[in-house]
């Protein structure tokens, strides 16, 4: 996956990026940058009784119009269609979301819905839109998911057991507000696997198809990053230096991998956590080095680079060696902040696995994985490795 003189790409990070301890209290005036007067809260249940939407809307003062605090961990079509409806009732003209990545994409379902009308179920499909959508900003409580700077966003089908992948650059979130403060609570095994989910991010990003420089440099520097600072938090919640750190890392991440996209971490991910619930960073956490040892033979060179962003890659390794010492410094990762490795320990049922395969070779992310993947049975390779 050397780059050579036919590389060809596109660049693209919208995003306005407002970082700092008590950055919070700039919400206010940066939607008032928006040309904004109505803003609606997009929220969950937990961030709530954390007393964080309250701060926002005091944030916010007279420019609050409502809030919608019941996106579950995996948002579906309906609560997108349900908390749209609420928003439209209360006239709003821009979003702020506040939590998570399922509480950030159902806010970005709520702008195509509040600029196009309709249902989310009309709006399947990428790039679809020639226009902005409603403006948002995001306001992410966890330092994983990066979809304060993505196009993407993901959404579950409760009916069918599915998670949907919807995109579109007009999606991309205007504002990020990244306030190591409102992270401060995270409980230990939240901050570990959103961590390893930002971690994913970076390392998807160097792997996949779409890999190019600009997203590699910054994939290498989340990385770095992570390796350095998501331990720190875990052990301390409290030290907001690192959180500041580790949230800075998602968002690397979250622009490198919405540039080079991602591959079949996260489409194992997607399905088993529609399947059997498993929270997104975990299931990633746990899938992440069982699909790079998958892919090895096929992007040594790519996990090298990796090894190297890690600081496991010793003068004279092959890239093979580099490969696996990339790899075994995840698993100690992961252990030494005490995430569960297989996929058992996380709820997933072995009769399972097979449903998991197939609905990973529907996901979006599928093809942008480095090796090529058409069956049931190369995906089952990993999951029963994971199991």
């Amino acid at each position: 996956m050397a780059y050579d003189e036919d590389l060809s790409f596109i660049y693209k990070n919208p995003t306005r990026i407002v970082f700092g301890i008590n950055s919070l209290r700039d919400l206010g005036p940066e939607v008032d940058e928006l040309k904004c007067s109505k803003a609606f809260v997009v929220s969950d249940k937990g961030v709530a009784a954390a007393g964080l939407v309250e701060k926002v809307e005091q944030a916010l003062g007279k420019r609050w119009v409502g809030t919608f605090d019941d996106c579950p961990q995996d948002s579906g079509l309906h609560i997108v269609n349900q908390a749209a409806d609420l928003a439209r009732e209360k006239g709003a003209d821009i979003l702020v979301s506040l939590g998570g990545g399922s509480v950030i994409d159902t806010a970005k379902g709520m702008a195509i819905l509040l600029k196009e009308g309709g249902k989310i179920e009309d709006h399947y499909g990428l790039q679809l839109f020639t226009r902005a959508q409603t403006p948002h900003v995001a306001i992410p409580t966890t330092a994983g998911t990066g979809s304060e700077v993505t196009w993407a966003l993901v959404v579950k089908d409760w009916d069918k057991n599915q998670k949907i992948l919807l995109g579109d650059d007009h999606i991309i979130p205007n504002t990020a507000i990244l306030d190591p403060a409102l992270t401060q609570g995270l409980p230990p095994m939240i901050t570990a696997f959103t961590g390893m989910d930002a971690l994913t991010h970076a390392i998807e990003a160097i792997h996949a198809l779409q890999a190019e420089p600009i997203a590699d440099t910054m994939a290498f520097g989340a990385i770095r990053m992570i390796v350095e600072y998501l331990p720190k938090c875990v052990e301390n919640g409290d030290d907001l230096f690192a959180r500041g750190q580790q949230q800075i890392a998602a968002t690397i991440a979250g622009a490198a991998f919405g540039n080079a996209q991602i591959g079949l971490v996260h489409a194992t991910a997607h399905s088993a956590g529609a399947l059997y619930k498993v929270p997104h960073g975990l299931a990633n956490s746990i899938l992440l080095p069982y699909c790079m040892e998958y892919n090895m033979d096929e992007c040594a060179d790519r996990y090298a680079f990796v090894a190297d962003a890690m600081g496991v890659k010793e003068k004279g390794m092959s890239d093979e060696e580099a490969s696996q010492a990339a790899i075994d410094a995840i698993f100690e990762l992961t252990k030494n902040i005490g995430l569960p490795q297989k996929l058992e320990e996380a709820g997933v049922e072995e009769s399972g696995l097979e449903a998991i395969a197939e609905l990973s070779l529907s996901d979006g992310s599928i093809v942008y994985n480095p090796k090529m993947i058409f069956e049931t049975d190369q995906v089952m390779e990993v999951l029963k490795k994971a199991f």
